[in-house]
């Protein structure tokens, strides 16, 4: 639900940038003035961007948690998976994550069916009265895209990017506290993530909504709980790296800085990707709540 009509809720990342802004007000003009050099930084080739999360990306699941650590997950073990239950388009039909086998065929947004090389686990017990925060899952409500995507609620962790107006960008990025917020599906005392890996990294239909693929990349297969079933299966990919599929997008430095000058001159500051797409779901979410 939403805080206040009248304009988009603040999420996280929004709390945090008015935190920011009010701690550095007498700093304001030297950030102006280095925003020009920010600005105008070319975007780097090979599916990366300048507004990236420094060492970070989607596909590596970078965010905090506290489950196992390791490359696969975040770096205090946060998962990066769709939720067992979520529906995966097939050349035949939707069809559970859970329910997929290596050498199944998975649609592609970018045009040919491909194989599953292997499906990652994750699996998180709750230890107390209430689970910790970041092994939550990021609900995407229905038709919170747009007046087709997703077709039914979308769960999905944390660091999991979406495919959106042509960058991915990871589901905590886009919490706007109305259509899009940390939620579970029901009570339980289990959460059991899944992911798909294929040859490359591309972008698959989940509920009808684009996300991504496992990006394999210095070894952070080693986070999933079945690690050691792809490292029996396919040793000479130990070391393996894959080219992201589209440019990834993040709160980071220069994010936050183009957020900060955003917010302070009035929206006279262009969007960047992120906050374009932000801001137009949170716009979205205002009118289906």
């Amino acid at each position: 639900m939403s805080n206040q009509k009248g304009g988009p809720p603040i999420n996280e990342t929004r709390r945090h940038i008015l935190g920011l802004t009010i701690a550095i007000g007498a700093r304001m003009a030297a950030m102006g003035s280095l925003a020009g050099t920010f600005l105008s930084s070319p975007a780097k080739a090979g599916g990366k961007a300048w507004w990236k999360i420094g060492g970070s990306n989607p596909g590596k699941g970078h965010g905090n948690g506290n489950g196992r650590s390791g490359n696969g997950s975040s770096p205090g073990g946060g998962p990066m998976c769709l939720l067992r239950g979520t529906s995966i388009m097939t050349p035949s039909g939707e069809v559970r994550i859970e329910a997929l086998r290596i050498g199944d065929l998975v649609a592609t947004v970018r045009g040919p069916a491909m194989p599953i090389k292997w499906v990652g686990r994750h699996v998180y017990r709750r230890s107390g009265p209430m689970w910790n925060k970041n092994v939550v899952p990021v609900r995407i409500a229905r038709l919170a895209i747009d007046g087709q995507r997703p077709h039914k609620e979308l769960y999905l962790s944390a660091g999991h990017a979406l495919y959106l107006d042509g960058v991915l960008i990871r589901a905590t990025d886009l919490v706007n506290g109305t259509s899009i917020t940390p939620a579970l599906p029901d009570a339980r005392d289990t959460i059991e993530y899944f992911h798909i890996v294929l040859d490359t990294h591309e972008v698959v239909l989940a509920e009808g909504a684009p996300v991504e693929t496992f990006l394999l990349e210095d070894c952070n297969y080693e986070g999933f709980t079945n690690f050691v079933e792809f490292a029996r299966l396919y040793p000479a990919d130990h070391s393996s790296a894959m080219t992201p599929f589209a440019p990834i997008v993040g709160y980071g430095g220069r994010e936050h800085l183009k957020a900060l000058l955003r917010l302070a001159s009035g929206r006279l500051v262009r969007a960047s990707p992120l906050q374009h797409t932000y801001e137009r779901l949170a716009a979205r979410g205002e009118e289906l709540d």
